[in-house]
C-alpha cells in the first residue's frame, strides 16, 4: 500500500472556504427600457444578450464605448490607430449608458423641489423605520438632486457589494483572473493543490469560461504521466489568505468559510445559488474531489492534508477564473456572498494589506478614498454586507454608482452592468413586474431590520439617475421592500419639473 510521505513544510491548520457555484445566465431576455418621452430609443424590445454577462460582448462594448467617449484632448486611451473612435455598443448598452453623453439627446435633470415633493412623502412611510436615508444624483453631472439624511452612516446590508465591486475593479482591473494550480515538489512526488482564491472553481461538468477541477485534473495527470509518476502524496495550500475563515455571523447557509480553495462554494447539493448547508472544510473537500479526479485518470493519490507549496515546486497545470469583470457582475446580480468575500480579500492582497477581514476593510476604504469618494463614516467589516457592523451612507452609494458611470473610469463599468434588472434578472427578477420593470437596475440589501436599495434608473426625460435608499430598524420586511420599490418606481416615472 502506498504510504503518504511527510511533507517538507510543517502542516498548517486545516482551512476551508466556500466555492461559489454559478447559475447559467439566460440566453435571451426581454428588456423593457421605458422612457416614453424625449424620443428615446430605449423602448421595450428583445435584447439577444446573455444578461449582463460577457459572452455576447455586452460589457466589452460598453467599456470600449465609455473609453471612446473619454477620448478628448488627443489622448488615445489605448485605442489601436485606425480603429473607429466610438465602438458600436452592444444591444443592451444604451439603457446603462444613457446620460453619459452621446447616446441620446436628453432634457435637463429633474428639479430638486419637484423631486422632493415626489419622494419625501414616500420615504416617510412608517415601514421604512424612524429615519431612513436617501440620495438621488444626476449621473451626467454628479450633482445631487435630492437628499434626506444622505450622510447618515447606516447598516447597508448587501448594497455593500457595490463598494466591494468598485474597490476590487480599481485595485486589480476588469481583466484580472484568479488562478488555481497544481504544483509538484521535487524529489518527493508531492502534489500540492494551491488555492488562488477563485470563487468560481467547480468540480462539476465544466462550464465554458469557468475554472474546472476536472480540467485541472486532466492537465495534472497528463503532466505526471509524462514524468512517469503514477502515485503521489496529495496536499493543499490555503496560505493565500490569513486570519479567521469564519465570518462573524458564524456558520450560515448564505456563505461558506472564507478560504482561497473551495469547489462549488462548498455546497452540499447541486444548487448553484441561494442558502444551503455547506461542507465544514471546503479546502479539504476540494482537494479530496481533486484526488478522486486524479484517480479516475490513472494517478493514485493519498487523502489530502494541508501544506504549503515551496518556491522549488513546478507547476503541473493551472486553471483560471473568468475575468474580474465577470465575477463582479455575477456577485451583484445574484448577491453572491462568497464572491464578495473573495473579492474583498483579493483587494487586500493587491494593495499590500493582510488577507483577512481587517485588511480587506482597510484596503476597500483606501481604494475608495483614492477615487475621491466620500468614505467618512463608512466601515467595511466584510465584503458581502452580512456583517451588521458595516456602515455606508446614501451619499457614498450614489457616488460609487456615479464613479462607475464616469467615462474616465471604464474599468469600473461592471459595477453598473452587473446590477440586477428590475423584473428580469437576479434578486430583482420578481420585483417591479407591474412598475418600473427594465428601467430600474439596482442592488438590494436585506437583513433583519434592514432594507436597502441602490442603483440607477432612466427617468421620463431620459436622464440617468443614481439613487440610494437605506432603512434601518424596519419591522416588516415585505412592507419596507414595497416602500423602497415604490420610491424607485416613482423616480423612474418622474419628469419632476
Amino acid at each position: 500500500m502506498y504510504k503518504r510521505q511527510k511533507p517538507r513544510v510543517a502542516r498548517l491548520a486545516r482551512a476551508g472556504k466556500p466555492q461559489v457555484a454559478w447559475v447559467t445566465p439566460p440566453k435571451t431576455w426581454q428588456y423593457t427600457a421605458g422612457a416614453a418621452t424625449a424620443g428615446l430609443a430605449l423602448a421595450a424590445g428583445v435584447v439577444t444578450a446573455t444578461g449582463p454577462w460577457d459572452s455576447s460582448g455586452q460589457r466589452t462594448a460598453e467599456r470600449d464605448r465609455a473609453a471612446a467617449l473619454s477620448r478628448v484632448g488627443g489622448t488615445d486611451h489605448g485605442r489601436v490607430p485606425g480603429t473607429p473612435a466610438q465602438p458600436r455598443p452592444a444591444p443592451s448598452a444604451d439603457p446603462v449608458l444613457t446620460g453619459l453623453g452621446g447616446v441620446n439627446t436628453v432634457r435637463s435633470a429633474p428639479h430638486g423641489k419637484a423631486l422632493a415633493n415626489a419622494l419625501t412623502p414616500l420615504l416617510k412611510d412608517p415601514a421604512l423605520g424612524p429615519r431612513p436615508a436617501a440620495a438621488v444624483v444626476d449621473v451626467t453631472t454628479g450633482r445631487r438632486l435630492y437628499g434626506t439624511n444622505p450622510d447618515a452612516a447606516l447598516t447597508p446590508a448587501s448594497t455593500t457589494k457595490i463598494a466591494t465591486a468598485v474597490a476590487a475593479l480599481s485595485a486589480m482591473g476588469p481583466d484580472h483572473r484568479l488562478t488555481t494550480r497544481a504544483a509538484l515538489e521535487p524529489d518527493t512526488n508531492e502534489v500540492v493543490l494551491v488555492g488562488g482564491g477563485d470563487p468560481t472553481l467547480t468540480a462539476r461538468e465544466a462550464i465554458d469560461g469557468w475554472a474546472s477541477l476536472r480540467v485541472l485534473a486532466d492537465r495534472t495527470a497528463a503532466a505526471l504521466a509524462q514524468r512517469g509518476i503514477r502515485e503521489v502524496t496529495l496536499s493543499y495550500d490555503t496560505t493565500r489568505y490569513t486570519g479567521p475563515q469564519m465570518h462573524p455571523i458564524g456558520v450560515n447557509p448564505n456563505l461558506a468559510l472564507v478560504s482561497p480553495l473551495m469547489a462549488d462554494e462548498g455546497r452540499t447539493n447541486d444548487s448553484t445559488s441561494g442558502p444551503v448547508t455547506r461542507v465544514t472544510d471546503p479546502a479539504t473537500d476540494a482537494a479530496r474531489r481533486f484526488g478522486d479526479l486524479l484517480k479516475s485518470r490513472g494517478i493514485k493519490a493519498t487523502f489530502p492534508g494541508p501544506s504549503k507549496a515551496t518556491t522549488r515546486a513546478s507547476t503541473l497545470g493551472e486553471v483560471s477564473s473568468p475575468p474580474l469583470s465577470t465575477l463582479v457582475e455575477r456577485m451583484l446580480t445574484n448577491s453572491d456572498n462568497d464572491i464578495a468575500e473573495a473579492l474583498a480579500r483579493q483587494t487586500a492582497i493587491a494593495t499590500g494589506e493582510s488577507a483577512d477581514f481587517a485588511g480587506a476593510d482597510r484596503a476597500v476604504t483606501a481604494r475608495l478614498r483614492g477615487l475621491g469618494l466620500p468614505v467618512d463614516g463608512a466601515r467595511f467589516k466584510d465584503g458581502s454586507g452580512l456583517n451588521r457592523a458595516d456602515r455606508l451612507t446614501a451619499n457614498l452609494l450614489t457616488a460609487l454608482l456615479t464613479k462607475a458611470a464616469d467615462p474616465a473610469h471604464p474599468e469600473l463599468r461592471p459595477a453598473l452592468t452587473g446590477l440586477p434588472v428590475a423584473g428580469f434578472t437576479g434578486t430583482l427578477t420578481t420585483r417591479y413586474t407591474d412598475g418600473a420593470a427594465g428601467v430600474v437596475r439596482a442592488k438590494t440589501g436585506t437583513l433583519t431590520g434592514v432594507n436597502a436599495l441602490a442603483g440607477t434608473t432612466v427617468d421620463q426625460d431620459g436622464r440617468l439617475l443614481a439613487f440610494a435608499f437605506l432603512a434601518n430598524n424596519t419591522t416588516n420586511p415585505d412592507a419596507a421592500q414595497k416602500a423602497l420599490d415604490k420610491a424607485a418606481t416613482t423616480l423612474a416615472r418622474c419628469g419632476c419639473r
